[in-house]
């Protein structure tokens, strides 16, 4: 079917929505060539995507899905997100999840203090007209015109997902830890990535300009809907492989030695192997080995890994378990 002022040929969804050739919402021109320019462009802004990453980039990208990114914290899902705006020179807006995040928080809300400042004011100007023959018709005139002008743009505050549907320019939107939401704004979120549109009852209908590349982030404290499942894409990042975390900790490390970047990625990796209440995550690795370089160190020994566990580990039973094992643990390939 096409809109009433639509050109020959365009298909749009139940609510208007212009689809593209393969009957997903219209993303736009692609921002990636191929799955290899996402791995190059990702490693050139300094982060390290296997193929399976970059796959899934460059079919949100085409396919205008968002991507369920899950994993232990700590592994670079958010810097994924970040990452993808970088390259594409998009506006990353993002919305952090918390319990008892609300649709006033997440989408929109009115200024009502601004409204009611704007309500007292005319207030003032009615009581003084009303003395005239023709004051309470005016009055009353004057009073729909301001529930008008209150349930303007004036008065209307964007919040994160309203944001990015009616940016006109490019947009990465980072929904971080959905598992923390409740069902109800759960709900609330499939309902606009599904049209990719938000009702506004004052306002109208407000619609994507163009798709944007959303990134939906879980640490799996709770089970999402198969609902939101369904809807979009699905990517699990785990812990690196020693080789890949070697590589990050080379990358993201000015000045560290390739010794000194092997021992730290092959000592994290064997306390992930301990029952840790919290496994090293990669940017505690990365914390890890920046405090080596900031204190000298080229060659890692015993004493100096315990000496500096603190960095890379927050518990003080694991640092307890981890200060016995690491004397055991070889540092040479």
């Amino acid at each position: 079917m096409t809109d009433g002022d639509g050109s020959a040929g365009e298909v749009t969804g139940s609510g208007g929505q212009l689809l593209g050739p393969l009957g997903f919402p219209d993303p736009g021109e692609p921002r990636f060539d191929s799955v290899a320019d996402v791995r190059e462009r990702l490693a050139a802004s300094g982060y390290l995507a296997d193929d399976g990453i970059a796959g899934v980039v460059h079919l949100a990208d085409r396919l205008a899905k968002p991507v369920l990114v899950e994993g232990p914290a700590g592994t670079g899902k958010t810097e994924l997100a970040k990452s993808v705006a970088r390259i594409t020179g998009a506006r990353l807006i993002r919305l952090q999840c918390y319990e008892g995040l609300d649709e006033s928080k997440a989408l929109y809300e009115w200024n009502y203090k601004k409204q009611l400042l704007r309500i007292q004011a005319q207030r003032v100007v009615a009581d003084e007209g009303t003395a005239s023959p023709d004051g309470p018709a005016r009055a009353g005139s004057a009073w729909q015109d301001l529930e008008d002008d209150i349930f303007s743009e004036e008065f209307l505050l964007a919040r994160p997902l309203l944001e990015a549907i009616r940016s006109k320019d490019p947009v990465v939107l980072l929904v971080d830890e959905i598992d923390r939401l409740e069902l109800e704004t759960e709900a609330l979120l499939l309902e606009i990535l599904s049209e990719y549109q938000v009702s506004i009852p004052e306002l109208g209908t407000v619609r994507a300009h163009r798709i944007p590349l959303v990134f939906l982030t879980s640490n799996n404290t709770r089970e999402l809907s198969e609902a939101l499942k369904r809807r979009c894409l699905y990517l699990h990042l785990d812990y690196p492989s020693l080789d890949r975390e070697r590589e990050i900790v080379k990358t993201r490390v000015p000045g560290i030695t390739a010794e000194l970047a092997d021992q730290v990625a092959r000592i994290v990796r064997s306390l992930r192997t301990l029952e840790l209440k919290k496994h090293p995550s990669v940017s505690e690795t990365l914390d890890w080995a920046r405090t080596l370089v900031v204190l000298g160190v080229e060659s890692i020994d015993a004493e100096q890994a315990k000496d500096t566990l603190h960095v890379l580990l927050k518990y003080r039973s694991d640092l307890d378990r981890a200060a016995k094992e690491l004397a055991l643990v070889p540092t040479e390939p």
